[in-house]
C-alpha cells in the first residue's frame, strides 16, 4: 500500500489523505460524493507550489488541510444560496436535505485540524498552523456573513464590496501561503498571508463576471442576480447609472424561482450598455498586476502568476 501512495502525484496524496480522514459511515460517504464532483483544488495546488517555492519538503497534510476547510464553506454555501447544482452535480443539500448538508459541512470543517496531524512539523509550527487556521477560518465566515447583510444596506460601493470579498473569498487563499511560509520558517508568514487574501477581490470579480456571462456549472445563467447578491457588476453599474437604482434593487429583491429570464438578459445588457463590464475588466487587470507584485519574495511571484491565472482563465470571450 505504501508503495502505491509513493506512485502518486502530490495533488493525488492531498485527494487520497481526504478521503482517508473523511473515515466511514453515511456521512463520510456524503463528504466523499462532495469531494469527488471534482473542483481544481486550487487551495491544495497553492499550499504545494508555495511548499515548494520556499524550499519546504513536504506539505501534503497543510494541503489537504486548506482544501478541507474551502469544501466545507461551498456545501455551507450551497445551502444558503439556495444553489442545486455545483460543477455540474447536485448538491448535498439538495440529495441529502439540509440538516445532513449541515452535517457534512461541519465535519468537513473539523477535519483540517485532524489534515495537520499529518503534516510534518515542528510543534511550534504545528501550533502556528493551527492558529491560521483558526484566523483565516473566522475571517472567511465573518466575510459571509458581511455578504448576506450587504443585500439590506441603504447604498453600495466598492469599498464595501471589497470587504466581503476579500473576507469571504481572500482568506482561503490566503492561507496555503501563509501555512508554507510558516513550514518554511519565515517570520512574515502572515504579511505574506494577507497579500494573497486580496487576490480574493479578483477572484470574486472574474467569478461575478462569469456568473452573468459565462457558464459556472450551477445550472442557469445569472444566479447571482436570482439570489439577490451585490456582485462587483451590480456595484460598477450603479456608480455609472444611479437612474436604474429602483429598477435593479426590485430584480434584487425578487425570489429566486421568481426572477424572470428576461429580467438576467436586460441586467446583461445594460451592464455592457452602462460600460459596467468595461469598468470592471480594468478592475480586474489592475489587481491582477497587484497579486504579481514586484514587492513580493522573488521566490513566490511565480505562485502569484499562476494565482492570477487561475482566477482569470474563465473570462474567455466576454470581454
Amino acid at each position: 500500500m505504501s508503495l502505491a501512495i509513493n506512485r502518486l502525484s502530490p495533488t493525488q496524496k492531498v485527494d487520497a489523505l481526504m478521503m482517508a480522514l473523511a473515515g466511514s459511515g453515511p456521512l463520510s460517504e456524503m463528504v466523499r460524493t462532495h469531494l469527488q464532483t471534482g473542483g481544481r483544488r486550487t487551495r491544495a495546488q497553492l499550499a504545494l507550489m508555495a511548499a515548494r517555492a520556499l524550499n519546504v519538503d513536504q506539505a501534503i497534510g497543510w494541503a489537504a488541510a486548506c482544501e478541507l476547510l474551502h469544501n466545507a464553506t461551498l456545501v455551507h454555501d450551497d445551502l444558503q444560496d439556495g444553489d442545486r447544482v455545483r460543477r455540474g452535480h447536485p448538491t448535498l443539500w439538495a440529495t441529502h436535505g439540509m440538516a445532513q448538508a449541515i452535517n457534512s459541512g461541519d465535519l468537513m470543517l473539523m477535519l483540517p485540524f485532524m489534515a495537520l496531524n499529518r503534516q510534518t512539523c515542528t510543534p511550534d509550527q504545528h501550533v502556528a498552523l493551527s492558529q491560521a487556521l483558526a484566523k483565516r477560518a473566522v475571517r472567511c465566515v465573518k466575510g459571509q456573513a458581511l455578504d448576506l447583510v450587504l443585500p439590506n444596506q441603504a447604498s453600495w460601493s466598492m469599498a464595501d464590496w471589497l470587504e466581503v470579498a476579500i473576507a469571504k473569498s481572500g482568506q482561503l487563499l490566503a492561507l496555503p501561503i501563509e501555512g508554507a511560509a510558516i513550514l518554511a520558517g519565515r517570520d512574515d508568514s502572515a504579511a505574506l498571508g494577507d497579500h494573497f487574501a486580496k487576490a480574493g477581490a479578483l477572484y470574486q470579480m472574474v467569478d461575478d463576471m462569469v456568473d452573468l456571462y459565462g457558464e459556472k456549472g450551477r445550472g442557469e445563467r445569472g444566479c447571482d442576480l436570482r439570489e439577490g447578491k451585490i456582485s462587483a457588476l451590480v456595484v460598477r453599474h450603479l456608480e455609472l447609472a444611479p437612474q436604474d437604482e429602483t429598477w435593479l434593487r426590485g430584480v434584487l429583491q425578487t425570489g429566486r424561482d421568481q426572477t424572470q429570464t428576461s429580467d438576467i438578459d436586460k441586467a446583461a445588457n445594460r451592464f455592457r450598455q452602462s460600460g459596467a463590464v468595461h469598468a470592471l475588466l480594468a478592475d480586474i487587470s489592475e489587481r491582477t498586476e497587484f497579486l504579481q507584485s514586484e514587492d513580493l519574495p522573488e521566490s513566490l511571484r511565480a505562485v502569484a502568476s499562476d494565482l492570477a491565472h487561475r482566477c482569470t482563465r474563465d473570462l474567455g470571450g466576454i470581454a
